[in-house]
């Protein structure tokens, strides 16, 4: 039987069980995997819902334009409800966010305007204020506000909550939310208290955020909100979705442990996920931690996972963005090179004989040898080419280097990660080179890397 549009995917994403990471802890870990919506986040829901309610109250009119201060999921919720309802979209975000986000949303029809992040919600610069005044200029358009729209909560009253209930057959015993709009959070733990109570809520918030505080003390502290790296999650205030009674805990995660976790999940559980699933998943273990929150074999915990990893493919899947930002300890050739120590490279140059070329390899207990003219790499020697050419002719080890030599060796940036290195080693090449920022070269053969990789 066929769906009449995509809007009929969303909801009953599957609820999957982590493996690998959450093998210390002694309760059952879930995921809720809300990347399988059709908009790959768990968005969808409260997008869709937001939409209807306002076609309901007659907020909206046919042909309309949809305005909201989105960072790209809710954007594409209501982005794919307006290609099939008709509607256009005009959305604000900020400049934190992923590019991929942005070009997302432009791919299914929406205007994007990109905003200044480290500005106060009043500033006219905001994502939120922009909004706001496009939706006084322009005609017959609707202004979602997500944030304080209580139809976002309701959607994950009506479908989230039932959905974990139905899944866990009742069993479910801690909800673990990295929470923004509080939608997510308070929609689906109102349901769920409903049906027991006892079931714990733990909030995971970001440093940079002032909704930790605010939950512990009732007060609005500025002074809490800094710029962070964090997407999804976390705010410069309290939406009015927020129902702080519903909520058990809060556990701030740092964009570092939140972004290294995301990175586990795909590696180790096969499960492609934003930033926000890492942080979730890492605020788990903090409170599993705190020894007045302790799990016990007979407890399940589910995690919401609440986007895809495509849309942070240029960020926290990216080497080059997490070692910028000291978030990816990787070993890079130049590692490999201090491990060593001070260690002389041994080169040859193209007029010494062949014979040199051995008693060096034999000397040294090397293989590959560069072979530099006046300070340039010019080829290489290797143990493995030298043995083929000597069987053939063994008068040859009185001739000059230069006679059989082979292909220069690749050279690469002296931080390249030792992952990477391996791409250049292969049966011609059994190293690679590079320089230093004083000009002086050194090697890495296929060995150093192995060594390596095996510690």
């Amino acid at each position: 039987m066929w769906l009449n549009n995509i809007l009929e995917t969303i909801g009953n994403t599957p609820l999957i069980k982590i493996n690998k990471i959450t093998k210390a802890l002694p309760c059952t870990v879930l995921a809720k995997v809300e990347y399988f919506n059709p908009g790959n986040s768990i968005k969808d829901r409260m997008a869709l819902k937001m939409l209807e309610v306002a076609e309901q109250e007659g907020k909206i009119k046919p042909g309309g334009t949809i305005i909201e201060g989105t960072s790209g999921n809710t954007g594409m919720g209501l982005a794919l409800a307006a290609c099939i309802k008709g509607y256009k979209c005009i959305f604000t975000t900020t400049d934190k966010q992923s590019k991929e986000k942005a070009d997302i949303l432009k791919a299914v029809g929406a205007e994007v305007i990109v905003c200044p992040t480290n500005v106060e919600p009043e500033d006219p610069r905001s994502y939120y204020s922009v909004s706001k005044r496009l939706a006084t200029e322009v005609p017959n358009s609707w202004y979602v506000n997500q944030y304080d729209n209580l139809a976002n909560r309701q959607a994950h009253y009506e479908q989230t909550g039932p959905e974990l209930w139905e899944q866990t057959e009742g069993k479910i015993t801690h909800l673990i939310v990295a929470t923004g709009t509080g939608g997510t959070i308070v929609g689906t733990a109102k349901y769920l208290k409903e049906k027991n109570p006892n079931i714990k809520i733990w909030a995971i918030d970001s440093y940079g955020s002032l909704l930790k505080k605010y939950f512990e003390t009732g007060e609005l502290d500025q002074k809490e909100v800094y710029p962070y790296i964090s997407e999804g999650f976390g705010e410069d205030f309290v939406p009015e979705n927020y129902d702080m009674s519903v909520i058990d805990a809060f556990e701030k995660v740092t964009d570092k442990d939140g972004a290294v976790m995301a990175r586990r999940i795909a590696k180790e559980e096969g499960m492609f996920c934003g930033y926000s699933a890492g942080s979730c998943l890492q605020g788990l273990f903090q409170l599993a931690s705190d020894p007045k929150n302790t799990l016990t074999k007979n407890d399940v915990a589910v995690c919401i996972f609440h986007d895809h990893g495509s849309r942070y493919v240029g960020k926290i899947y990216n080497d080059q963005w997490m070692m910028e930002r000291g978030f990816l300890e990787v070993k890079t050739f130049k590692d490999l090179v201090s491990g060593r120590g001070a260690q002389k490279l041994i080169t040859l140059t193209p007029t010494q004989t062949v014979s040199e070329a051995i008693e060096l390899m034999k000397k040294y207990d090397i293989e590959n040898i560069p072979v530099m003219q006046n300070g340039t790499i010019a080829g290489a020697i290797s143990e493995g080419g030298l043995f083929n050419k000597i069987l053939n002719n063994p008068e040859i080890k009185n001739q000059a280097v230069s006679t059989v030599i082979e292909k220069a060796y690749p050279e690469v940036a002296f931080d390249t990660p030792v992952e990477r290195l391996s791409s250049f080693i292969n049966k011609e090449n059994g190293a690679v080179m590079s320089k230093d920022d004083s000009g002086n070269y050194y090697i890495v053969t296929k060995y150093d890397i192995i060594q390596s990789l095996a510690k």
